[in-house]
């Protein structure tokens, strides 16, 4: 083997021998941890990027001087390296012409990645659109109840997305250091947490789902808790499987595969919308065949979730109970998670017992746009995941690039900002020109087109700020986006208070909406262009 000249490209090569206690066997020299977005390999200059190979004995990674193999580096636009070898990589110099050079290839892959990661999160919204579509075309009472209902058995299940954030933060971190025993150990310690509080919401709306219900829609509205309590008691035995589907669906998606949650998505969307036209059309269940078929989807999509985990060689149906110091570092992640969905949570809840106190036609209406708006936002919520699945290792660690970090954020928020107008635009369209779709009842629908500006301004900003408040996530400035949300959801509060007491129905409502989305982008957009922003050079620190 010819010694390498190369005067631009200083080597150092320490050949361990056999018995080296850190040697590992040839299978573990190899390196391919590439994320599944964008792929595409850059030549990257020797002059600007000097490389310290480590090479096992076994000669994995050993570079033949004067092959013209040598001549570049392959990288994904990620920061990631690929080939045999241990490769530890330190960058001296970044030229500003790399981070434009990969945008819209960059954007491509992102909406690859992002497309399919869709999964499970419109499951919820797009099987109560469902139901409500299906029941509004026979009772306006019924419709109205599906209010509260959905309140209680969608709504406050994002107060458990904190299983989800932290089950991305920790198996991404863990598969940085290709250590899949940790992620098999991580994986069963979530599922465990994941199945409590499924139990734990079980139990709660078996024993206070009614009470909880009569509490929210007051005594003016008391008709309304028969139909919602059927809803809500037959929808609660799904929640310890829609939880752990949460944890296998963000388990997947922290190994950047989007697909498992895609092929749940269709076969439960299927099923609850077959389910609905035999048992709410044919049969005439109503509300109660509509919850029927709704829970039965969520199930067989939780399966699927757990299912796909398997096929990835982890165990998906074996739970650990955490240790205190494990539970400690879970409650570190979760804890401000758990804070920041609460406040949405409290907001959007607040927002329907706003709309309740207004009478039966105005929920109706309410309940209407307001599925078509969860519906719309759920498809932001790939860009958040996508923030969290490839963010953490351009922000810390040995992969540590923040240029390229940057240069994420710049295309989910092109990205976002697209897909906001093209799915408030959708979204009015559809209230204006087929409200029939959910309901026949013609005051309910002059009610519905009251709002269509209001809505659009609200709906059109949310995929934006999701993608801001996913890179606040993924660089753990957790205790900012919990104080931001909960300001938010203080001046929010305040703000429907006084849409109440002045009479301005519920446009008024959903400009309090519009306003609440509008400062969660500011803030968020704030704090990452600040100073002290997570992608500043030197703010970030070591995992």
């Amino acid at each position: 083997m010819q010694l390498c000249r190369t005067p631009y490209l200083p080597l150092r090569i320490p050949l361990r021998p056999r018995s080296c206690p850190s040697h590992r066997p040839p299978s573990a020299h190899n390196f391919n941890f590439k994320p599944q977005s964008a792929a595409a390999s850059l030549a990257l200059k020797p002059r600007t990027l000097p490389v310290i190979f480590c090479i096992g004995s076994h000669n994995h990674g050993v570079i033949e001087q004067g092959d013209p193999e040598v001549e570049t580096v392959a990288r994904d636009d990620f920061g990631s390296f690929s080939g045999e070898g241990e490769i530890a990589v330190v960058a001296t110099e970044v030229g500003e012409e790399l981070a434009e050079k990969g945008l819209w290839k960059q954007m491509t892959e992102i909406v690859k990645f992002a497309g399919p990661a869709t999964g499970l999160w419109i499951c919820g919204p797009l099987m109560s659109l469902i139901d409500t579509a299906v029941v509004g075309q026979g009772s306006s009472t019924e419709l109205a109840a599906l209010g509260p209902g959905t309140v209680l058995s969608d709504s406050i299940s994002y107060a458990f997305m904190f299983l989800s954030i932290a089950t991305s933060n920790l198996v991404a971190t863990s598969l940085a250091r290709q250590d899949k025993n940790e992620v098999q150990h991580q994986i069963s310690i979530l599922l465990f947490v994941g199945w409590c509080c499924g139990f734990f919401m079980l139990f709660f709306t078996k024993f206070f789902g009614s009470w909880a219900l009569t509490a929210f829609t007051g005594s003016a509205n008391a008709h309304l808790v028969p139909a919602a309590d059927t809803y809500v008691q037959i929808r609660g035995l799904a929640w310890p499987f829609v939880l752990v589907g949460w944890v296998a669906q963000s388990a997947s998606l922290g190994m950047k595969d989007s697909w498992g949650p895609l092929k749940a998505l269709v076969v439960a969307s299927i099923i609850n919308g077959v389910g609905d036209v035999i048992l709410c059309m044919f049969l005439g269940y109503g509300i109660a065949g509509a919850a029927w078929a709704t829970m039965a989807s969520q199930i067989v999509a939780a399966y699927m979730m757990l299912a796909a985990l398997n096929e990835k060689k982890y165990n998906a149906f074996t739970v650990t109970i955490p240790s205190y110091d494990e539970l400690v570092s879970i409650i570190g992640i979760a804890g401000p998670a758990f804070i920041t969905m609460m406040s949405k949570v409290a907001f959007f809840s607040l927002l329907t017992y706003s709309a309740t106190s207004l009478g039966t036609l105005t929920v109706a209406a309410h309940q209407v746009v307001v599925q078509t708006f969860f519906m719309g936002t759920v498809w932001g919520e790939p860009l958040c995941q996508t923030a969290q699945s490839f963010m953490p290792e351009l922000i810390y660690g040995a992969k540590r690039n923040l240029k390229k970090a940057q240069m994420l954020l710049k295309s989910l928020l092109i990205i976002g900002t697209m897909l906001g107008v093209v799915l408030g635009g959708i979204g009015a369209t559809v209230l204006r020109c087929f409200p029939g779709t959910f309901t026949s009842d013609h005051s309910v629908i002059r009610e519905i087109h009251t709002v269509l500006i209001p809505y659009f301004i609200a709906l059109s900003v949310t995929p934006p700020t999701l993608s801001l408040e996913g890179t606040l996530l993924a660089g753990r400035d957790l205790k900012f986006i919990s104080a931001s949300m909960s300001g938010c959801f203080v001046l929010g509060s305040l703000l429907l208070l006084f849409v109440n007491r002045s009479g301005l129905g519920l446009v008024g409502c959903w400009c309090a909406l519009s306003g609440f989305q509008w400062a969660r982008f500011l803030l968020a957009f704030r704090r990452l262009t600040s100073p002290n922003s997570i992608l500043r050079l030197g703010s970030a620190k070591s995992l």
